[in-house]
């Protein structure tokens, strides 16, 4: 049975139910809390962003809790981020940061806990390639988070559009983007 990440966190950290995003409005009508809206998809969004690269999946794999995931799933723009979830929830800064830490390190543990015991770099990649569709149909358009990312792809409207041509669609674009790792490249010269 496949797990949806961003419900389970989500639950297993007592978040108010957050809302698709609307493609025609890009609004999250009904959201409760806005800082639950922006961040979880955002954190999700970083996460997976950081373990397409090996060393990252790597890292996901070895580290049980960190207070600096978000450093590292954002890096350069975590500040950029943390900002624009800040104000789009009128949190501080601080408890903006220190919260979606919070929800990365949940992040982590529950991707461990859906892994095989003998998973690599590739399952890994894989386990988040796969809930990258369901992230996406949540996250806040207002946050600008692929521009922040420098992945246009991310905001892009047609990820909050659901229904048979849509998914076929994303799954035509998914074979695209479906990793590869180092490992493979290299087996296959």
């Amino acid at each position: 049975m496949s797990v949806n990440l961003l419900e389970t966190i989500q639950k297993n950290l007592g978040y108010p139910e957050i809302q698709k995003i609307d493609p025609n409005t890009q609004q999250a009508k009904g959201a409760e809390d806005k800082f639950s809206q922006a961040a979880l998809p955002a954190v999700l969004t970083g996460l997976y962003r950081y373990a397409q690269k090996d060393e990252g999946a790597e890292k996901i794999l070895q580290v049980a809790s960190s207070t600096m995931w978000i450093n590292k799933f954002f890096e350069a723009d975590k500040n950029e981020v943390v900002q624009a979830i800040s104000d789009y929830s009128s949190r501080s800064n601080d408890q903006v940061e220190t919260e979606m830490n919070v929800i990365a390190n949940e992040a982590i543990k529950t991707v461990k806990d859906n892994l095989p015991a003998d998973a690599g770099i590739k399952e890994v990649k894989d386990f988040l390639s796969n809930q990258r569709k369901d992230i996406l149909l949540y996250l806040v358009p207002a946050l600008n988070i692929g521009r922040l990312l420098h992945d246009d792809t991310l905001d892009d409207t047609t990820n909050k559009m659901e229904g048979p041509v849509s998914s076929l669609m994303k799954n035509i674009g998914s074979a695209f983007t479906n990793p590869v790792t180092g490992e493979e490249i290299n087996s296959s010269k």
